[in-house]
């Protein structure tokens, strides 16, 4: 069910007790492990728990706090030692100005040269982060235009640090600290990033969660974490887990990638994939791409894309659900007539209904769909995405009269149903301006999504 992806079960005070600590890891459900090491004895200890335990993988690195006797021909050293079949990362390496232990050019020499060792090799980097954040960020800049990838792990940075690193298609993890009871910005932070860019970890045997702070930390104990996810974002611990261990996979290639699904729970909500065909290509839409979400796969072809009866099957009886959400990859009004008649069985047998759409429906159907709205859909959620129309045609890649379009659409369309505004909280939308006009020129709700 889990995946923990920063454990050091080789440090001493695991010694006594490791199958101990690894069969109650597997009880709780932490199908992988991925041990980071630190230095190259902790990467020799690390393989060897990877070739002894089919569910451990290994990364291998040098951590800073030991990059005070830093050389050249270390690089040579880990590329060796990366050929092992189950080394899926170059890590953990960062930079540590807290402790200090080591100089700090010696620090950012070895991050930045295992970081062009992790491109070579074609791996990702697990980054340790403490009190160096300008820093970090400065050199992960540098790469944006390459194909680097990373958890930042054990995050601690701000909210703005972390929309900048998931623009740039890293990933960042929290551990037991979120569940401290003087937490409460590091919690915020975590309510505002989408579990979709998330990764579960422990830290073991550091950070261990409450209620068994004060002991050592262990992979057992990664629920908790989960369930602490869970209950900031409204969603199950089936939710998280299921999430993170797909974004394990996409980064590390442990597990596997979940099948194609037709309709997929998040919450207490039903999600219906209605298409993966949209009339705009959004910047932040991953349509072309895997197309998953939450841990489901949406990819699907036209010709892959069921019948009505289809999900009604799968729906069953409505009432189960908060409500039934007709969305996908794409633009549900492109199967209008699907959506009206499923809309049409969820109601008459007790359920709600809501529609996520970019509002082009009248455009995409050539005439004024939202009567056909009334009694049908409860709730319409719109992409608004900018005030501005040129910056919306950029986002959505799209003519920026559709821009116009959209919000006409909204004013008829909230004639028939509640309508809900929404944009994208990434860097340059200006969310403040979009909540005031939606407000004030629309009238009707305002939502902000997180990037992912």
């Amino acid at each position: 069910m889990f995946i923990d992806t920063h454990a050091h079960l080789f440090y001493p005070n695991f010694n006594d007790d490791l199958e101990e600590v690894i069969r109650n890891a597997r009880q709780a459900g932490v199908d992988y492990i991925l041990v980071p090491a630190t230095d190259l004895a902790s990467a020799a200890q690390a393989i060897e728990l990877a070739d002894k335990y089919d569910f451990i993988y290994a990364s291998v690195g040098i951590h800073p706090h030991d990059t005070n006797e830093w050389e050249d021909s270390l690089i040579d050293k880990l590329r060796d030692l990366s050929k092992h079949e189950k080394i899926v990362a170059i890590g953990e390496i960062g930079l540590d100005y807290y402790y200090d232990f080591s100089p700090r050019e010696k620090q950012i020499k070895a991050f930045e040269a295992q970081i062009e060792l992790a491109l070579e090799l074609k791996l990702p980097i697990i980054v340790h982060n403490r009190e160096a954040s300008d820093d970090i960020m400065e050199i992960i800049e540098k790469y944006k235009d390459t194909p680097l990838k990373a958890q930042f792990h054990c995050f601690s940075g701000s909210l703005e640090e972390a929309r900048k690193l998931i623009e740039l298609r890293h990933f960042v993890s929290f551990t037991g600290n979120i569940t401290f009871s003087k937490a409460n910005t590091l919690r915020n932070i975590v309510k505002k990033i989408s579990v979709e860019n998330m990764l579960l970890e422990t830290d073991s045997p550091f950070m261990t969660p409450a209620p068994h702070r004060g002991k050592r930390n262990e992979p057992s104990y990664i629920r908790l974490i989960a369930e602490k996810i869970a209950e900031l974002h409204d969603i199950t611990v089936e939710d998280v887990a299921r999430t993170t261990n797909y974004n394990a996979y996409k980064l590390f290639g442990i597990g596997k990638k979940p099948e194609l699904s037709y309709t997929y729970k998040i919450g207490n909500s039903l999600y219906v994939n209605v298409t993966n065909r949209c009339n705009a290509d959004c910047i932040f839409c991953d349509r072309k791409g895997d197309a998953v979400i939450n841990g489901y796969n949406l990819k699907m072809k036209k010709s892959e894309e069921p019948e009505a009866r289809v999900y009604i099957k799968e729906i069953g009886d409505p009432k189960q659900y908060k409500e039934v959400v007709f969305c996908g990859y794409g633009e549900p009004t492109i199967r209008w007539d699907v959506v009206k008649e499923v809309a049409c069985y969820v109601k008459e047998n007790g359920g709600k209904t809501r529609l996520n759409t970019d509002g082009h429906g009248n455009y995409i159907n050539k005439r004024d769909i939202t009567p056909e709205l009334e009694g049908l859909i409860d709730v319409v959620s719109i992409s608004l995405n900018s005030v501005d129309p040129e910056q919306y045609a950029k986002l959505m890649r799209v003519d920026p009269s559709m821009h116009a379009e959209m919000l006409d659409f909204a004013r008829k369309a909230k004639k028939y149903s509640k309508v809900v505004m929404s944009i994208v909280g990434i860097n340059g939308v200006d969310a403040e301006r979009a909540k005031k006009f939606v407000a004030e020129e629309l009238g009707v709700e305002f939502r902000e999504r997180e990037y992912f």
